[in-house]
Formats: C-alpha cells, structure tokens, sequence
C-alpha cells in the first residue's frame, strides 16, 4: 500500500494589514473548505498531522486533527517563505514581487528569503517529518509558496511560479508517495479530493 504525504495548503484567511502576517487566521470560507478535506475519504489514511506555526496552517491542521483523531504536530520550519522584510502588501505588488521570488530563485528579492533556501529548509523538515512519523498517511499543513517550491523538487523541475497552486485563495492539495518520493498528483482543490 502506498504511503503518502499529503502537503495542504491552509484556505482563505482573515486579512487584516493591522495584524502580523503569521497571526492572521483562517476566514469562514477557509474554515468550511477545511470542513469538507477532513471529512473525505481522501484522508481516511492520515495517522499525523503536522504544520507550521503560523495560525493559519495551525486552524486547518487543528480541523484535520479533529477529524481523523490525530495529534498535531508543530514544526516551524515548515512556515512560508520569509517575507518579514516587507511586512504587508497591497495584492499587485505581492504578486510582482512573488513573480521575481520565483523567477531570480538564487537571489534575495526586497529582502524576502531566497527561493533556493526556503526550498532546501522545507524539503529538509519534511524528509524528517518522514523519518520520524508514525506509519500512515502523513498530512502537513502549510503554504502556497514553499508547496510549489516542494512541488518543483518532487517533479525534479526548476522553480518557477507555473508550479504555484491554482486559485487565489490557498487549499489545495499535493500527495507524495513516501517509498520513493515520487508525486502521485498536483494541486487539487481541498473540497474536490475524494479517495
């Protein structure tokens, strides 16, 4: 049987300029597609669940956690690529500055951490979460950005932001077959996955 780590993305959340960035939570809309991924069968073989600290990741975790009786699991080196140099901002200029992140991977973009480290730092935390998870279904519970960078080193791609997950609103879903870390599938929606 294969064993699979599932990498989500957290859903919609409550943006709030005033608020830090990793404190911000996940919206009513968030929360219901959240509802539905944990209920599905999809995740019927999830023994551990895992996240960043960032409450987003930690809401979408928690939901999962209840759902499959699971305890959850923080690890911080799982958050999204460090973007503390610019703080907020506004949607068309995260988008171009996410556009050069992607595109100049080897370079430190406004001061946002290099795409090259924040791909190494997740692929290593998540090798290890392997390593020492229980047997099952991993689930890890985290962010946009460092899943497509895990979905360009799953496909043995150079990063780009072709790879980014779908939609604008994050909950999506990519599962990795553990035995050889190969990719089973891309993107889904949460709420779409079925078995």
């Amino acid at each position: 049987m294969v064993r699979r780590l599932l990498f989500v993305t957290h859903g919609e959340v409550e943006i709030d300029p005033a608020v830090p960035v990793p404190d911000w939570g996940l919206s009513a809309t968030g929360r219901a597609r959240h509802d539905v991924f944990s209920a599905s069968a999809y995740v019927r073989g999830v023994t551990s669940v895992y996240s960043s600290a960032e409450k987003k990741a930690r809401d979408g975790a928690e939901i999962l956690c209840a759902q499959v009786g699971a305890r959850h699991h923080v690890v911080e080196a799982l958050h999204e690529n460090d973007r503390s140099a610019t703080g907020f901002l506004p949607k068309e200029e995260f988008e171009r500055t996410a556009d050069a992140f992607f595109a100049n991977p080897t370079e430190s973009i406004r001061g946002w951490e290099r795409a090259i480290d924040a791909q190494s730092r997740v692929i290593a935390a998540l090798r290890q979460i392997a390593d020492e998870a229980p047997d099952g279904d991993i689930a890890v519970v985290a962010h946009g950005g460092v899943g497509a960078l895990t979905l360009c080193h799953v496909m043995g791609v150079a990063i780009d932001r072709k790879w980014d997950q779908p939609g604008g609103g994050g909950g999506n879903v990519i599962a990795i077959d553990l035995a050889d870390w190969s990719l089973i599938h891309g993107w889904r929606a949460i709420e779409t996955v079925d078995t």
